[in-house]
């Protein structure tokens, strides 16, 4: 999580290198549609799950599930109310799924955090935030160790919700609802390389039923 606070950007070239390497790719790949918007680059892949695989995904959240955390830095009350946690590694269809997302988007698996699982049960949400990391905050003094800022970020919908739980980017005036198996990849980066305040999104609230999604978020460099 990150709040909108802008400082240094030492991983500017990499972002840049970086969103290079994954747009010319996915621009290449008949099955990846890029969302037409002005200030952000989201692309969107249908079927990337099949439905048994978002079936184990569920299963394997519904496991690890605890209420949901921010960076120790950060303390808002009520801005991230859902319930995650990292999914198994070693499921052979988790390794599976890493491997496509991999092989999709040309970049390495160590660049990748975990996979994590979210839960967003009925008035559960996750408020605007952007997934890059602020500078600024404590928490970055030991991301920067950890693989450095986050570049792209990639989320399955796992199930249908009854009503509510969409994913909202204010800034670019665009919403998506919950389709099972559908990919989202979206740069935190402009093509530059400067972080991207327009990729401020929000898990909007369940309004009925629940909710499941996975995350995988990509660095600059390798993750540990």
């Amino acid at each position: 999580m990150a709040s909108m606070t802008i400082g240094p950007n030492p991983d500017r070239k990499a972002l840049a290198r970086v969103g290079k390497q994954v747009r010319e790719r996915l621009a290449g790949d008949p099955g990846a549609y890029r969302v037409p918007v002005e200030d952000g680059e989201i692309f969107v892949i249908a079927g990337f799950l099949s439905q048994d695989e978002c079936q184990r995904m569920i299963e394997l959240i519904d496991a690890v599930a605890r209420p949901s955390e921010l960076f120790d830095d950060v303390h808002i009350d009520a801005y991230r109310t859902s319930w995650s946690g990292d999914v198994d590694g070693t499921d052979s269809v988790v390794r599976m799924i890493e491997r496509r997302l991999c092989d999709l988007i040309g970049l390495d698996l160590a660049w990748s955090e975990s996979v994590q699982g979210q839960r967003y049960e009925q008035g559960q949400e996750y408020r605007e935030h952007c997934d890059w990391f602020d500078t600024n905050a404590l928490y970055w003094k030991k991301e920067v160790h950890r693989g450095g800022q986050r570049s792209w970020t990639a989320m399955v919908y796992l199930n249908e919700v009854e009503a509510g739980g969409a994913t909202e980017f204010r800034n670019l005036g665009i919403n998506f609802d919950p389709q099972p198996g559908v990919l989202l990849l979206w740069n935190n980066a402009t093509p530059a390389g400067d972080v991207n305040p327009a990729m401020l999104h929000a898990a909007l609230p369940v309004e009925r039923g629940v909710k499941h999604v996975i995350t995988k978020w990509f660095r600059t460099r390798k993750w540990s």
